[in-house]
C-alpha cells in the first residue's frame, strides 16, 4: 500500500499548491458516506450524471458506490485534466485509479474570463462556494462547457478494466462530494486553480478600468442572451424547480392608507382599500386552486367580464357607496345586482350564468336530464313538471329547477314575482327541488 501511495502522492503527500500548469490540490480521504447521497448540489449531481450516462456497466457503478460509502477511497489528487486516488478493494487490495477530463484550451479560457469579468456576480458566487446555473449557461453561450457530459470522464485504472470499473466509479462518487464543498475543484480540473484564476481576473479588471468607456447604446454591440437551442441543450444540468409553496392559513392583509398625507383629489380611499383587500382574497383563492390535486387537468377559465367582476366584488359586502358604483358598472340596478350577488354566493360564475341565461339543451344533454328526472323519484312521487328550455317548473307552485351546462340542477323559488336562486347546485334533481321547496 505504501509503494502505491508514494507513487501517486509522493513521499510527503499532503495538500500541495504548485504554480502554473502543475497546479495541484490533494484532499484527505473523506469519511464513509453512510446514509447520505454523494451529491447535494445541482452541479455535483450533474457530475454524477455524466458518470452514470457514460459507464456501460451498471454493476460497476453499484460496486463503486459501495466502495465510496465504505470509505475505500484514499486521498484525492486534483490537477488539470486528471483526478487520482488509491481505492481499496473489499479485500484490501489497493488500486491506483485516475479519471481524465479535457482541459479547456487557451482560447476557451480567454472566452470564459472575458465573460466572467462582465458578470462579477458569478465570481462572487464561486468565492462563496456556489455555482449559479447562469454561470454555466453564460459559459456555454461563450462556447465553453464547464461541466462534463457523456463520455467526458475517461477512466484509467491499474486493474486494467477497459471501461469505468468499481475503482474509478468510487473515485467519481467521492469527487462529487468534493465538488459540493468547492466548485473551484471543477475549474482546477479544467486547467486553472483558484489563485491563478483570481489573479487573471484581477489583471483583466484593472485593464478594463483603464480602457476607454465604450458607448452603451452602440448599434454594433452584440445582443446579449442565450439562444433557444443552447438553453434547451443545457436543460439537463439546471437545478430542479423549487417545491410548491405552502398555502398560508388565510389571505394577507393589504397596507392601510390612512396616513398623515392627504389623498389625491377625487381618490376614494375606502374603495382603494376594499379593492386591495379583495385582490388579496382572489390571489389566495388562485393559489389554493393551483395547489389542489390534479390542478393541471382543469381547464383554464376565461377572464371575468367587467359585469361579472362587479358582481364578485359586490358579494364581499363593500358598503352602500361602493355597491352603488358596482351596480352602475354591472348595468343591473340595485335590485338586479342584489339578485346577481345572491346567485354568485351560491356558485360563482356558473350560478350567475344559470340566473341570466336560458338555452335549449342539446339532444344528448336533454336525454340525460330527462333520465335523471325519471330516476330521482319513486313511481307516483314525481311532481308534475313543465319544461321550458333548460328550466323545469313544478306545476301549481313557485319552485323551479334549472339545468346547468355542467349537468347540475339549481334550485329556484319565485319571490315578489321574480325567480330567485334558492341554494347551491345539486347533482340530484330531487335534492335541488327539496331545497327550492324549503324542505331541506
Amino acid at each position: 500500500m505504501s509503494d502505491i501511495h508514494d507513487e501517486v502522492y509522493g513521499a510527503e503527500g499532503g495538500d500541495r499548491h504548485v504554480d502554473g500548469a502543475a497546479n495541484e490540490r490533494t484532499f484527505e480521504a473523506l469519511p464513509p458516506a453512510h446514509g447520505r447521497g454523494f451529491a447535494q448540489t445541482w452541479w455535483g449531481q450533474a457530475w454524477l450524471k455524466a458518470l452514470e450516462d457514460t459507464a456501460l456497466d451498471a454493476g460497476q457503478l453499484k460496486a463503486g458506490r459501495r466502495l465510496a460509502r465504505a470509505g475505500a477511497v484514499g486521498a484525492v489528487s486534483v490537477r488539470p485534466g486528471r483526478i487520482t486516488a488509491v481505492v481499496q478493494d473489499r479485500d484490501g487490495t489497493p488500486h491506483r485509479s485516475d479519471v481524465l477530463l479535457q482541459e479547456l484550451s487557451p482560447e476557451e479560457w480567454d472566452r470564459f474570463l472575458g465573460m466572467a469579468i462582465e458578470r462579477a456576480g458569478h465570481i462572487a458566487a464561486l468565492l462563496d462556494r456556489d455555482m449559479p446555473p447562469h454561470l454555466v449557461e453564460d459559459s456555454a453561450a461563450a462556447g465553453v462547457e464547464l461541466l462534463p457530459g457523456i463520455g467526458d470522464l475517461e477512466p484509467e485504472c491499474d486493474c486494467e478494466a477497459w471501461d469505468h470499473c468499481g475503482h474509478t466509479a468510487a473515485l467519481c462518487y467521492q469527487v462529487a462530494r468534493l465538488l459540493d464543498q468547492d466548485p473551484f475543484v471543477l475549474l482546477l480540473m479544467r486547467g486553472r486553480g483558484e489563485r491563478e484564476l483570481l489573479d487573471e481576473l484581477h489583471v483583466r479588471s484593472l485593464a478594463r478600468t483603464d480602457a476607454p468607456q465604450q458607448c452603451e447604446d452602440s448599434q454594433d454591440a452584440a445582443p446579449e442572451g442565450v439562444s433557444a437551442e443552447e438553453a434547451y441543450a443545457d436543460g439537463a444540468i439546471l437545478p430542479p424547480l423549487p417545491g410548491l409553496p405552502v398555502l398560508p392559513p388565510e389571505p394577507g392583509l393589504p397596507p392601510r392608507l390612512d396616513t398623515e398625507t392627504e389623498p389625491a383629489q377625487d381618490l376614494d380611499v375606502a374603495a382603494v382599500e376594499f379593492l386591495a383587500a379583495q385582490a388579496a382574497v382572489e390571489a389566495y383563492r388562485l393559489l389554493a386552486d393551483a395547489l389542489a390535486p390534479e390542478h393541471e387537468r382543469h381547464a383554464v377559465e376565461d377572464e371575468l367580464t367587467a359585469s361579472e367582476d362587479a358582481v364578485r366584488l359586490a358579494a364581499a359586502d363593500p358598503g352602500p357607496a361602493i355597491e352603488a358604483r358596482l351596480a352602475a358598472v354591472a348595468e343591473r340596478g340595485r335590485g338586479g345586482l342584489a339578485l346577481a350577488v345572491q346567485a354568485w354566493r351560491y356558485g360563482g360564475r356558473a350560478a350567475l350564468r344559470v340566473l341570466e341565461e336560458e338555452w335549449v339543451p342539446k339532444e344528448d344533454s336533454l336525454a340525460r336530464a330527462r333520465a335523471a328526472l325519471e330516476a330521482a323519484w319513486d313511481e307516483g312521487e314525481r311532481p308534475e313538471l313543465r319544461a321550458s328550455r333548460n328550466r323545469w317548473t313544478v306545476v301549481g307552485t313557485d319552485v323551479q329547477l334549472r339545468h346547468g351546462h355542467d349537468g347540475r340542477w339549481w334550485p329556484y323559488r319565485k319571490e315578489r314575482g321574480r325567480w330567485t336562486p334558492a341554494g347551491p347546485a345539486a347533482h340530484d334533481p330531487a335534492t335541488a327541488l327539496a331545497v327550492a321547496s324549503g324542505s331541506e
